[in-house]
């Protein structure tokens, strides 16, 4: 018995058909190459920018009263890391496990003098220091004068009445291997972004 042959009708794409074909393939790949490449880069650029943050400039929450007026409770500055400490810059250091930041008054060879008052003095020259809205001798337990010693600094909270610094024994003069770095930038509260001084 003989089989009945369907008759299919195939068409074959027109050039046209075809050229539009290759034209949507192309364009596909290409598609998916700049996602591709766009993807991998966002990657580069948030591990770079992760990198960054934590190696380079750490963002802290300001924990507590002893930096104010600079810096007040729960605000969020960045730190830049490095040791290189100058008069009157925010510094960071690691003490008992936490950080603290205070403002560095006394470099190493300094000679550090504090009266009843709160007037201090560096090489007996008194300083100025308009960032200190309360002179306050404070919490303070070391005899004047006090001597920086090599790779030392001393170093005061602004809020002088309330601050625990080099003026008490309990934190003493602060070694440069404890420095994490400086305080030099608010990013908030929004409407205090600023550099810090």
């Amino acid at each position: 018995m003989a089989r009945k042959r369907k008759n299919n009708n195939m068409t074959l794409p027109t050039a046209n058909q075809i050229e539009a074909e290759i034209l949507r393939e192309k364009y596909n790949r290409k598609y998916k190459q700049v996602l591709r490449s766009t993807v991998y880069s966002l990657i580069v650029v948030a591990a770079v920018a992760v990198l960054t943050a934590t190696l380079a400039f750490p963002v802290l929450q300001i924990s507590g009263s002893s930096m104010e007026p600079t810096l007040n409770d729960e605000e969020i500055v960045v730190l830049l890391k490095t040791t290189n400490m100058r008069k009157g810059d925010l510094c960071c250091f690691s003490y008992q496990n936490k950080l603290l930041i205070k403002r560095v008054i006394g470099l190493p060879g300094d000679k550090i003098n504090i009266d009843g008052s709160g007037n201090v003095y560096i090489n007996n020259e008194l300083i100025n220091e308009p960032y200190v809205t309360d002179k306050a001798l404070g919490e303070c337990d070391i005899t004047f004068p006090c001597y920086v010693t090599d790779n030392h600094y001393f170093v005061l909270g602004d809020h002088r009445s309330t601050s625990i610094d080099s003026r008490s024994s309990v934190i003493g003069l602060v070694s440069e291997e404890f420095i994490v770095g400086k305080i030099f930038f608010r990013i908030w509260p929004f409407d205090s972004i600023s550099l810090v001084d």
